[in-house]
């Protein structure tokens, strides 16, 4: 296990098998093939569901440790690159994030924030109570101030994950969609079929069903609740998301809510956010629906008078420590295994926002290419929780 290198798997087999076609999945696959790997891409469904269907698209720049901050910052400004290249159906909007603070506690985290940000060159502006209202009139009076990041952007994740792998490369994608993989084995992957797929290498990048390929991944379901409106074209043009979101993206137990809405190009309006620990269970649950509600028109009075179309349900993988597993799968796989197996899953909320950087990262890992990478891959190799384990043992 842990080879650096793809082995060169039998004659006609691909390079590498990447189980997963979501936005973190598509960005691998087209990453590997753009270095001149050969790569069959392989999912229970369709091109960017899951998941990665069941999100808002927000590529937001996080900070709340170093090796976040590293990642969504490398990646979203990979998205902005990639942008002018982007269709009309990819749907990327450069419409920056507005945090917004009630109180002075908040607005003090977001100035400190901003001058943290500043001082590395993120482009990130402090507002006044009145600023944050020209900003976004629909926010009610009385908000303390906030803290804008014009370089953010949404994009519709679905239809870049299909872009990314339809790009022409220097080597090759193939997909083959409605296949179950059912184990992975020393030779490639076996289906729920019966049929066996050799390959040089394989990359677990399907989210939360990576568990249920490799056992004891440190990985827990986060249930999210989202509302989409009516079209109510300019009611919002940015981003919003309450600086209180922070501490309820990271409980670790219960139920949460958070004031976060999405303005999207058709006019509608995206309402989140909740994050559930204690339920698996895909049924939307009118009583979290009320709550964001609630926040949300707490922030925004004419919220309420809105029509709201559809409400859904998805789970974010979720990692113990709050970072990704991007890297090799040694730490977790067992002799059965493919002696080349990878992984690309715990992205949690950002798998959006962090794709392309991930798919960079694996690409870099998987083929030892030679590229230099501009930030440390290790804080997210699945192997920092074997050290955490000797630590704790």
């Amino acid at each position: 296990m842990g080879h650096s290198r793809v082995s060169k798997p039998l004659h006609s087999s691909p390079d590498v098998i990447v189980v997963g076609a979501g936005i973190v999945g598509a960005a691998c696959a087209h990453e590997l093939a753009k270095l001149g790997a050969d790569v069959l891409v392989l999912d229970r469904a369709g091109v960017g569901g899951g998941v990665t269907a069941a999100g808002m698209g927000h590529l937001v720049l996080m900070d709340d440790t170093p090796a976040e901050f590293a990642l969504s910052s490398w990646s979203r400004d990979l998205w902005l690159d990639l942008a002018p290249r982007l269709s009309a159906r990819e749907a990327f909007v450069r419409c920056g994030t507005l945090w917004v603070a009630v109180d002075d506690e908040e607005y003090d985290l977001a100035r400190t924030r901003q001058q943290a940000l500043a001082s590395v060159g993120v482009a990130c502006t402090l507002l006044d109570e009145r600023q944050v209202r020209e900003a976004e009139p629909a926010l009610r009076e009385g908000l303390r101030g906030g803290m804008m990041l014009p370089d953010d952007a949404v994009v519709y994740a679905p239809a870049a994950a299909a872009w990314l792998l339809a790009q022409p490369v220097k080597g090759r994608v193939t997909c083959r969609l409605d296949t179950q993989v059912a184990r992975v084995d020393r030779q490639g992957v076996v289906l729920a079929n019966g049929e066996a797929l050799a390959a040089g290498a394989v990359l677990l990048a399907n989210g939360l069903q990576a568990a249920d390929l490799l056992p004891g991944l440190p990985m827990q379901a986060k249930k999210g609740h989202l509302i989409i409106t009516d079209r109510y074209p300019g009611t919002i043009r940015h981003q919003i998301l309450e600086l209180g979101y922070i501490k309820s993206a990271h409980n670790a137990s219960g139920t949460s809510v958070a004031f976060n809405v999405q303005p999207r190009p058709t006019g509608q309006i995206l309402i989140g956010s909740s994050r559930q620990f204690d339920s698996l269970d895909p049924a939307i649950e009118p009583e979290i629906l009320a709550r964001m509600l609630r926040r949300a028109a707490e922030y925004l009075p004419e919220l309420p008078t809105l029509n709201a179309i559809r409400a859904w349900t998805g789970f974010r993988p979720a990692t113990s420590d709050g970072l990704p597993l991007i890297g090799s799968a040694a730490p977790f796989a067992d002799d059965s295994f493919h002696p080349s197996t990878w992984l690309a899953t715990g992205h949690e909320g950002l798998g959006v926002t962090t794709a392309l950087a991930t798919g960079k990262l694996i690409a870099a890992q998987m083929l030892d290419a030679g590229v230099v990478l501009p930030i440390d891959p290790v804080p997210y190799q699945p192997a920092r929780f074997e050290k955490m384990e000797a630590r704790h043992a």
